[in-house]
């Protein structure tokens, strides 16, 4: 058996090394246009902050670790054509420039993605950066070194992230964003007005509800970021505006959805035989409402790889789907999100309810306690749980993974209301604020039932 892996950051190392174990008699080629593999992105900004000194600890695997395993390691070579029909790749050697054409029995793509990259003027002036890789982490901290003035472009989990790095480095820094929250994709208002609340406090400049149109430069580095409302004096620019598929390998292959990520079932096939997706390149199944959606998350990847190798030789263990859950810190509040936000929801179409708990953590009667936030989003229908939001500067995150749980296993608020989790004053309170939020959200929905028939 020859398998190739075209690609190898989280799904693509999840993959390798698990096929490697588990098929030790099969040929397994990795090809990859990099010089290393599984480098977490997340943690640039920690980098970035100071937080991780060192980068190199920012990969979990090496291409030695491959190569120990038996993997033929083929790094800095690019895929330049996939023929599914005729079974082969064409590859260049970015060393050397040879092409060679390689044949394959099942091919593995997990290709990942890349930054969105904006088409308008400056684009190509110096100090204008993109933040996915190790090379732009080493790029934004050696520019950042002479910057005083830094403005990041995207609000989402890295563009926050790099704010409060840059923030604590005693950078003057702006946000652009075009919607007009920050986090917008993750978290409701009122979780949002209070992460904007603690940044202008800070000194961060937000500048939300406005696009870039143009990148203004001073001999030849960037000078001024020009948006829709105004514009901005900076020395260094950081692109963080989201990320697309990189799946132009197989573009009328497979399936995809119109973003182009490859469309996979329950056991990680395309829709061409013997051709295996996962990550980054991929859409999935978005157990909220069913249906495929594009959520590259580092998570997504590592399981959807390891399914890979497991299902590669006979279909035996199907992908239960994602909620898309995420967490972060930020400053010093501690977030985390599941599921469907209200704002999404409205956007689909769903008749849906909301429940927001706002509560101490644990008992008053303890030294300290912090105020926490949590949110339900669920069907208005039989109260399905859709959704969650957690906040507090106690660490509470811990919370949004059981939620996803609940959202995953399909659980009603009711449900959630009387789920038995334990009490200690240390940690929570005699009922949960899982509980007083499930059991609050049960008893909205019953008032609101008796008042429709009371109203019939």
């Amino acid at each position: 058996m020859k398998i190739v892996v075209i690609g190898c950051t989280h799904a693509g190392t999840a993959a390798t090394i698990q096929m490697a174990k588990r098929y030790p008699d099969a040929e397994i080629t990795v090809y990859e246009r990099n010089d290393n593999i599984s480098f977490l992105s997340c943690g640039i900004a920690l980098h970035v902050g100071g937080v991780v000194q060192n980068a190199e600890e920012l990969f979990y695997a090496h291409p030695d670790t491959l190569a120990e395993l038996g993997v033929n390691t083929r790094m800095r070579h690019d895929v330049l054509a996939v023929d599914t029909v005729y079974k082969t790749v064409t590859v260049r050697n970015l060393e050397t420039e040879e092409v060679l054409v390689d044949s394959y029995d099942k091919l593995v793509v997990t290709t990942g993605s890349w930054p969105i990259v904006p088409q308008m003027p400056g684009m190509d002036l110096d100090r204008v950066l993109l933040c996915k890789n190790y090379a732009h982490a080493q790029t934004i901290i050696e520019k950042a070194a002479t910057a005083k003035r830094i403005t990041v472009v995207g609000a989402g989990y890295i563009g926050v992230e790099l704010v409060e790095a840059f923030h604590q480095l005693g950078k003057s820094v702006t946000l652009i964003d075009n919607t007009p929250r920050v986090m917008f994709k993750y978290l409701d208002k009122a979780f949002t007005d209070i992460v904007e609340a603690d940044m202008k406090e800070r000194g961060v400049r937000l500048a939300l509800g406005q696009t870039v149109t143009a990148l203004e430069g001073l001999e030849g580095k960037v000078a001024r970021v020009v948006t829709t409302e105004g514009a901005y004096d900076s020395d260094l620019v950081i692109l963080c505006i989201g990320f697309r598929p990189n799946t132009d390998l197989l573009k009328g292959q497979v399936m995809m959805l119109p973003n182009g990520a490859i469309v996979v079932d329950e056991f990680m096939r395309t829709s061409c035989p013997d051709v295996y997706a996962a990550g980054d390149s991929c859409a999935i199944r978005y157990n909220p409402t069913g249906k495929a959606a594009y959520i590259p998350l580092a998570t997504n990847a590592v399981r959807m790889g390891t399914l890979v190798a497991m299902n590669i030789m006979e279909p035996r263990v199907k992908y239960m789907g994602t909620q898309g859950t995420s967490g972060i810190r930020m400053f010093d509040l501690n977030i985390a999100s599941t599921g469907m936000t209200e704002q999404a929801a409205v956007d689909a179409g769903l008749k849906i309810r909301t429940t927001t708990v706002s509560d101490n953590y644990r008992p008053e009667f303890m030294p300290t306690y912090e105020r926490a936030l949590v949110k339900l989003v669920y069907e208005a229908d039989g109260g399905r749980l859709l959704g969650a939001q957690v906040l507090s500067k106690a660490d509470l995150t811990q919370s949004a993974n059981t939620l996803s749980v609940c959202i995953q296993n399909r659980m009603t608020v009711e449900e959630l209301g009387f789920v038995d989790f334990f009490f200690q004053p240390h940690y929570n309170k005699p009922w949960n604020l899982l509980n007083q939020a499930g059991l609050q959200a049960a008893a909205e929905l019953e008032a609101e039932k008796a008042g429709t028939i009371a109203g019939a």
